[in-house]
């Protein structure tokens, strides 16, 4: 089933229906033991219009996971070299431990249609399509989203203790459109789609797979949950195998569309 948060409250789309809970908040249907509860005797809902759509998260915080991808290893070793941190993104892409960082608490999270953001002291920035796990207050995987992880390249290579400042910023996360609840784990086929139009026009695009991804999902949460707890359960952005090429950078105005089926179609514009 697809969970979409909306202005006027929850909208559940599953076997083609639109149905809207009662009485129910995020943060219990992400942490539910029993989904039968929210599709069963429900009362029948339009179908929610792009322009109602806020961000599928409740009180959960947003980590993410850095060089999952061989392609982004080789990226981030590429814009480091000049700092003499290269080596650590070779190093931790084989390493038993994952990158794992936080990347934004909810309120800073933007959903469908709203802005995002490219720093003011940045020059070389660029967005990251990601799948993103949604996981419960116990560390299984419910489902799944679309993420945008939206990074200044050159901040992150000048030092890669500046990461944070390169990652967390206003208008840096965009979830959505829903959450594609599931107990099967997405096929190794899936792909991740992303598309960037200047006034109208596709300047790029590209596409991965999820098999390129280096780790299993079970383990990325297993080390997230190892010595941390999240009450209200959280999500995981897995990294990017999708780069822009280096004399790519965003400007205000471009429209971001990042596309993960089942889930469907997160669309932004940078501010």
């Amino acid at each position: 089933m697809k969970a979409y948060r909306t202005q006027s409250g929850i909208v559940i789309e599953t076997g083609g229906s639109f149905l809207r809970p009662a009485d129910t908040n995020w943060d219990d249907l992400v942490n539910a033991d029993d989904f039968s509860r929210f599709t069963s005797n429900l009362a029948p809902s339009a179908v929610p219009a792009p322009n109602e759509l806020l961000a599928p998260i409740g009180n959960q915080e947003v980590w993410a996971a850095g060089v999952t991808y061989f392609r982004s290893r080789d990226a981030r070793m590429e814009e480091s070299k000049d700092s003499g941190g290269g080596d650590f993104y070779a190093k931790v892409y084989g390493a038993e431990r994952p990158e794992l960082f936080f990347k934004a608490p909810p309120y800073r999270v933007v959903g469908p249609a709203a802005p995002v953001r490219i720093r003011g002291d940045s020059k070389w920035n660029v967005p990251e399509p990601e799948l993103t796990l949604v996981i419960n207050k116990r560390g299984s995987i419910v489902g799944y989203t679309v993420g945008n992880d939206m990074s200044s390249r050159d901040i992150e290579g000048e030092n890669p203790l500046y990461l944070p400042q390169a990652k967390v910023y206003d208008g840096s996360c965009a979830i959505g459109p829903c959450v594609y609840f599931s107990q099967e784990p997405l096929g190794q086929d899936t792909e991740i789609r992303i598309s960037i139009y200047r006034e109208g026009i596709a300047i790029f695009q590209d596409s991965t797979q999820i098999r390129k991804i280096k780790r299993s999902f079970p383990e990325l949460v297993h080390y997230l949950y190892r010595e941390t707890s999240f009450p209200y359960g959280c999500l995981l952005m897995t990294g990017t195998g999708v780069v822009p090429p280096n004399d790519f950078t965003l400007h205000h105005g471009d429209e971001i569309e990042i596309s993960i089926e089942p889930i469907g179609t997160l669309r932004n514009v940078v501010e």
